[in-house]
């Protein structure tokens, strides 16, 4: 399809600096776990991309594992920004990752220099490109020495396939032990990609969201409407086609007792008292302070993306307000 983007697309979305980097990111990012892969409808995907950076949503996120079938949204990515998306690859942060299971055999998972560098070559002729903008190691491997996988993202970097090096679900000591190798090694680390939400604040609680707010890492929140959870999904039943139904690996049925329906319908009142919707406070509360550079939502329809990226128009709380979402949620 012919696409022209948006001339107004960068005058709405909020971006801010990824720790002490010069990288700036949008307040919402796209991630491609879901709904990218061999099941989805490719031109549907074409039209979320479209939707996306049209509302000034300029960072795309994907992992090697990304699917299903696992490299098949990087394969489906690749046919979108060789398409239309082309023209605007330098407006465009693409982020992959490596760390968890991608092929058999013992060099397919783990934090191994063989397993990172050769996942990064498979990724990048995936999707058609000479370089990514952030490559990941995607989870701590206690297998590994923590020197060899920094070293692989180092490796990265320095060959150009890379600019900036990550590290995702990475808990605070990981963190403190592999910013120090990296900037030995004068590797410009800018990030960790994190599990975060009104109901998951893990984060918090070992002092990580601390400690890269002071040390100048950026922090990026995924799963930050806890699978559908912290949406008006649930609020009156399971629906016959969500993915608490089709699809019961991230989200399980028995997640939602009738405590945790209460503390939804609790949040769901109080954000529509601010005038959103309890998507948009949700993902709004993520940026809440400068601690969070950017939030990920998925999506598997543009006016999803549309709905989601509503919440940069109100992203203040009182402290009235702060502390009734945590005597809600806790």
């Amino acid at each position: 399809m012919d696409y022209t983007a948006n001339d107004s697309r960068y005058e709405y979305m909020k971006y801010s600096r990824t720790g002490k980097s010069g990288l700036k990111l949008p307040a919402v990012s796209l991630g491609l776990w879901h709904n990218f892969g061999t099941d989805g409808d490719f031109e549907n995907m074409v039209r979320m991309c479209h939707t996306a950076l049209d509302a000034g949503i300029t960072h795309f996120d994907l992992a090697n594992n990304y699917g299903p079938v696992p490299g098949s949204a990087e394969e489906n990515f690749g046919r979108i920004i060789h398409g239309d998306l082309k023209p605007y690859r330098d407006e465009l942060v693409i982020s992959t990752k490596a760390g968890y299971e991608m092929w058999p055999g013992p060099y397919g998972d783990g934090g191994s220099r063989k397993y990172l560098l050769a996942s990064l070559d498979q990724s990048l002729r995936r999707m058609g490109l000479e370089y990514v903008d952030i490559f990941y190691h995607h989870r701590m491997d206690p297998d590994t020495p923590l020197e060899e996988s920094m070293e692989a993202l180092n490796t990265a970097v320095k060959s150009g396939k890379a600019l900036y090096a990550g590290i995702s679900n990475y808990d605070r000591k990981t963190t403190k032990k592999a910013a120090k190798i990296l900037k030995e090694l004068h590797c410009p680390f800018i990030i960790n990609q994190v599990r975060y939400s009104i109901f998951d604040r893990r984060i918090e609680e070992d002092g990580l969201k601390d400690y890269a707010q002071e040390h100048g890492i950026g922090l990026i929140a995924f799963s930050p409407l806890a699978q559908g959870l912290l949406t008006d999904k649930y609020l009156h039943g399971v629906p016959e086609n969500s993915r608490i139904r089709t699809d019961g690996r991230f989200l399980k049925e028995s997640a939602l007792t009738e405590k945790r329906l209460e503390q939804i319908r609790k949040l769901n009142e109080m954000a529509a008292d601010r005038g959103q919707t309890l998507a948009q406070m949700a993902l709004s509360w993520i940026l809440k302070d400068d601690a969070v550079t950017s939030v990920l939502i998925g999506a598997s329809r543009p006016e999803q993306i549309l709905e989601n990226v509503k919440m940069v128009e109100k992203t203040a709380f009182t402290e009235e307000e702060l502390e009734q979402i945590d005597r809600i949620s806790k």
